[in-house]
């Protein structure tokens, strides 16, 4: 849901209100309740980053990671290895009479 930004002509209070797009433009100040309100040209669509979450001590620990690479590595050599057991008698080549 986009975020707008308004301003009072009146007070000067400014403030971000998070509408829909169809919903109307609020006209009513919510701290001096005149009709000099204002939405403002915002950056429109931009990605906005607030809040947590964005930050590389967010995310999993270092010893979660290099268990979960070890887990990634063994499975790849049980893979190789039953690939290996099928080259012996599939692998032969036949000779023509």
């Amino acid at each position: 849901m986009p975020h707008y930004d308004y301003v009072c002509d009146a007070c000067d209070h400014k403030f971000e209100l998070y509408q829909s797009i169809t919903a109307s433009v609020k006209r009513k100040c919510p701290k001096c309740g005149k009709t000099k309100l204002r939405r403002l040209i915002g950056p429109g669509a931009a990605i906005m980053f607030k809040g947590s979450g964005f930050y590389k001590t967010d995310y999993r620990s270092e010893s979660y990671r290099k268990g979960a690479e070890a887990a990634k590595k063994a499975k790849s050599e049980v893979k190789g290895k039953s690939k290996d057991k099928g080259k012996g008698k599939s692998g032969a080549k036949k000779k023509k009479k």
